[in-house]
């Protein structure tokens, strides 16, 4: 009873930390004060650096194009979107975890520091802007500093290459150096690229190494204790949902609309999916005990029918939670008397086009962010809970 006693009084405290943060910030209008103090000198960086931009994107070629735009790729939210699940699906149940809610974690702390500076990526022209995919053309609409690819990059390959060191039978002096060095080079190309392709100034990218290595040293002192209570821990679910509704309102208005805070949105409804399937089915499907990818128990061809019987499911149900969504929150929010907007989601003729943000300043709720975090509560959830159960009826 005491620990559980333990376990109320810190939860109630973040959550009470959290709800303090979004009063007193809105009511001291601390975004706007933070903007006007850091707006000036990130503006200032990333006008007087653009030469350094000009010269590394002087040695412009294409294989240097297809190289940095692969490596881009690589590192974008829609390949850690589709590389996750493939982590549960293999039995690396911590690991997935972690890197999953590690994800979220750092899309949250990018995207509000993003659009609470709102600070101009490098101008172009004279800078060449090289998007190649429709991801990089939603990447572009956002404000700059610090780099998400820089950020994601330096915490999620740090964190893998600590679990790999950590928890696996690699060990060794030369497996240390060896693995430091593959993960510092990544990390260089990766802000080498975005430089190249004119997507960040040399300001955003420090930014986002300075960023990515502090969130890492956090993570890593913290991980243990939020794997802990995620698989074992008291009002697990109750506690997330509400950390998540309150997250979505934890989030500065940018001084124009962006999607930065869509990912978040998206990113946010996954971890909550993650969280409560993993708390349910803890012990029938994500214990230290699973099978593992080339284990006997699991081999590559059994993998791969995981993945061509998971891949279609989890698109089913995204699909399905989308269209339950978009028919339930409308008809709750005209019940309860609540007036609503949507930009894409819903046809209506009383749209306000004014772009993702949980209330408009007219005192609209905006539905597309209700569907969007449904959406991918409901896909994070199948990956966990629905999926596996599917694995365990067809002997995968």
């Amino acid at each position: 009873m005491e620990v559980e006693g333990v376990c109320v009084v810190w939860q109630g405290a973040i959550l009470g930390g959290i709800l303090f943060w979004i009063l007193s910030s809105s009511y001291l209008n601390l975004t706007q004060k933070l903007r006007s103090f850091l707006q000036p000198w990130v503006i200032h960086h990333v006008q007087t650096k653009t030469h350094i931009v000009l010269l590394i994107q002087s040695y412009q070629h294409g294989f240097l194009d297809a190289l940095f735009s692969g490596l881009s790729c690589v590192v974008s939210v829609p390949f850690y979107t589709a590389f996750l699940p493939l982590l549960f699906w293999s039995g690396h149940g911590q690991l997935a975890r972690q890197m999953t809610l590690l994800m979220a974690f750092c899309d949250y702390i990018g995207n509000c520091i993003k659009d609470v500076v709102s600070a101009p990526r490098p101008p172009s022209p004279p800078v060449r802007r090289v998007a190649t995919t429709k991801d990089e053309e939603d990447n572009a609409l956002e404000y700059g500093l610090p780099s998400s690819h820089t950020l994601n990059t330096v915490c999620l390959s740090g964190y893998l290459l600590h679990y790999v060191l950590i928890h696996t039978q690699i060990q060794g002096p030369y497996v240390n150096y060896l693995g430091v060095s593959l993960v510092c080079l990544f990390v260089t190309l990766i802000c080498l690229g975005r430089i190249y392709l004119g997507m960040h100034s040399l300001v955003d990218i420090l930014a986002g190494l300075v960023l990515g290595l502090g969130i890492l040293a956090f993570w890593l002192i913290v991980d243990e204790h939020i794997d802990s209570f995620v698989i074992s821990g008291q009002n697990v679910t109750s506690f997330w949902v509400a950390l998540s509704f309150l997250l979505l309102f934890a989030y500065p208005t940018p001084e124009l609309p962006t999607p930065s805070f869509e990912y978040h949105t998206a990113f946010n409804g996954v971890a909550l999916g993650i969280v409560t399937g993993v708390q349910q089915t803890y012990h029938q499907f994500h214990h230290g005990a699973v099978p593992h990818l080339f284990s006997g128990d699991l081999t590559l061809p059994a993998f791969m029918g995981r993945m061509m019987l998971g891949i279609p499911t989890i698109l089913v149900v995204k699909f399905c939670s989308k269209t339950l969504a978009k028919w339930i929150i409308p008809v709750v929010a005209n019940t309860l008397g609540i007036p609503i907007k949507s930009s894409s989601y819903i046809k209506s003729d009383k749209k306000i086009k004014e772009g993702g943000y949980l209330l408009s300043k007219h005192g609209v709720f905006d539905v597309d962010t209700g569907i969007r975090f449904v959406q991918y509560a409901g896909l994070a959830w199948s990956v966990v809970d629905l999926v596996p159960s599917l694995f365990t009826y067809t002997n995968l």
